[in-house]
């Protein structure tokens, strides 16, 4: 799923679909981000929140899709806010595994195994089926759509999700390389939508980052090589000259992602996926939501970035929309 796709496998969609924008939340538990990940020491005391967030987007006519994992998945309160306003269209659900706190719980804890791709075929897919039937059995409705935690996706990620008649597969981070911790590179990979397999059975739909500034028509080599110097990096951006920028509140800034949003819009992406993880809902639970101060600016964020989508004509999307209008000839 790595493999830099052929020209042939690039998704066309229809004329009258116009550029859309799907908003996707990692759905998890929380955790101390700066200790060792383990099985048991987690909460989900920020399910709670997702009805304001839902309420919010509703305002706006955006779909969230709200991508599970199984701690969250095993969550009557989850279930009761989400399971109306999926069943009338007014939120997806999709699949997110962390493969630690997802049975069954065969594997040791550790950094190579929490990409869940590098686990042996009949244990990633035995974990992804328990997680996939207990979202539908919580939330009324099949998943459609997957993201892998950490981005893991791995050699037998694209069969398993097939099997289970998966239509998106959300997971690479076009711009981002993990195989410094054991996880895949997308460093090369296109922004754009391309099938993994025949036309119709997988989509791949990447995440939406871009490079700004005035060198950023070269950031595919030079970025990678000022990651190795924070200070460097850190001066390109302060001098206008090269930016990474991921289209999620955590860690990018409002003014940064309106400039994202020009530039991914500019070049004409069918598809702009913006993400961020739910317990940045609650403060205290992230590295980027500690006040209810942040907590404002993050709703904030997320208030400009849609009116300007909005007022650029760019859609609000949804997961059954993108595959109505993918072209299949």
């Amino acid at each position: 799923m790595t493999d830099m796709p052929s020209p042939e496998a690039m998704v066309r969609f229809c004329d009258a679909a116009g550029q859309r924008f799907l908003v996707t939340v990692d759905t998890e538990e929380e955790f101390d981000w700066t200790k060792p990940l383990a099985r048991t020491t987690h909460r989900i005391d920020t399910v709670s929140r997702l009805r304001k967030f839902q309420q919010f987007c509703e305002g706006f006519g955006v779909v969230p899709i709200y991508l599970i994992d199984f701690p969250v998945a095993t969550s009557p309160l989850a279930g009761e806010l989400l399971r109306g306003a999926v069943a009338e269209g007014r939120a997806e659900v999709g699949v997110q595994l962390h493969p630690w706190v997802n049975p069954p719980y065969d594997e040791d804890v550790n950094q190579y195994n929490s990409f869940s791709g590098n686990l042996p075929y009949a244990l990633e897919r035995a974990k992804f089926m328990k997680l996939y039937t207990t979202i539908a059995e919580n939330f009324g409705a099949a998943p459609l759509i997957y993201r892998a935690g950490r981005y893991g996706i791995g050699p037998n990620t694209g069969d398993i999700l097939r099997e289970a008649g998966i239509a998106i597969d959300t997971s690479i981070r076009s711009r981002f390389d993990y195989s410094g911790w054991g996880g895949p590179n997308f460093r090369d990979l296109p922004l754009f939508p391309w099938w993994i397999g025949k036309p119709g059975s997988l989509m791949e739909v990447p995440l939406t980052t871009v490079f700004s500034g005035l060198l950023r028509k070269y950031g595919s080599w030079l970025y990678p090589m000022l990651s190795k110097t924070d200070r460097l990096r850190g001066a390109m951006a302060r001098l206008g000259l090269l930016e990474r920028i991921p289209l999620t509140p955590e860690g990018v800034t409002v003014t940064e992602a309106l400039r994202a949003t020009n530039i991914a819009i500019d070049a004409g992406l069918p598809v702009l996926v913006l993400s961020f993880h739910s317990p940045s809902l609650c403060p205290g639970h992230t590295p980027y939501v500690r006040t209810e101060a942040d907590l404002d600016e993050l709703y904030d964020w997320w208030r400009q970035v849609f009116e300007l989508m909005i007022a650029r004509g760019v859609k609000p999307g949804s997961v059954k929309e993108i595959m109505a209008t993918a072209e299949l000839a």
